[in-house]
């Protein structure tokens, strides 16, 4: 096949303790999976109609690499969640064999120009440029599934310049990564290389150029860098 212009490069994440890289295909997001977060945001949780929302696959930043402060805001947020990557997909995946679909785990900021969310949660306008920008989503190496299982009570915490920002038990989901995979399955068809960030609990808050952040998944992933 001749292509009229040279094709991108196929953003990919390193897997831990290879030289394997895993080519993300698409990044789903859930919004207000932890009951405290969408408490802070003057939220609702209602499981009977779990937010979806995407972010396109070149905005991820490896781990320890540096993160552009983005351009249209003076509002950039963290939400530390933990990030589920898919070997399989599908449609309608029934709860009961949605992590057999799991090829593994890491952890990832999905960060937020809050300024732009508000603005258009006031209009009821899409959440798109405050979401889905350039360097929205850095994330760790990922660790499979086949080697640590399957963390359904890790702490997922995130530290900014040495202070504790965020933390939680994945228990605490709303929506658990089964329910999630089954979820999202109804809007679209799933496939290997999908990533999705699982949500983030409460004490989301602003990031400002030079801070430096670390976000772990209990001892199992961690994700540094520096805002630029």
């Amino acid at each position: 096949m001749t292509y009229a212009l040279a094709p991108h490069p196929i953003p990919s994440i390193p897997v831990a303790g290879s030289d394997l890289r895993f080519a993300v295909r698409r990044i789903y997001c859930i919004g207000r999976n932890y009951a405290d977060h969408a408490k802070e945001m003057g939220a609702e949780v209602d499981r009977s109609a779990p937010i979806f929302f995407m972010k396109p696959a070149d905005a991820i930043v490896i781990g320890d690499a540096d993160v552009p402060y983005p351009s249209a805001t003076s509002d950039l947020h963290h939400e530390v969640e933990m990030v589920v990557a898919l070997s399989g997909g599908g449609r309608d995946i029934p709860v009961e064999h949605a992590l057999e679909r799991v090829y593994g785990y890491g952890v990832g900021l999905d960060l937020t120009r809050r300024d732009l969310q508000a603005a258009a949660k006031k209009k009821g306008a899409p959440w798109d440029t405050a979401k889905g920008f350039d360097h929205s989503a850095p994330v760790s190496a990922l660790r499979p599934a086949s080697e640590i299982g399957h963390p359904d009570d890790a702490v997922l915490s995130l530290h900014v310049n040495g202070e504790l920002r965020q933390q939680t038990r994945t228990s605490d989901m709303v929506f658990t990564v089964a329910e999630v995979i089954h979820e999202l399955s109804k809007f679209y068809d799933l496939a290997a290389g999908d990533l999705i960030f699982t949500g983030t609990p409460a004490g989301v808050a602003a990031l400002q150029r030079g801070d430096r952040f670390e976000a772990e998944l209990e001892g199992l992933a961690t994700l540094r860098g520096t805002i630029l």
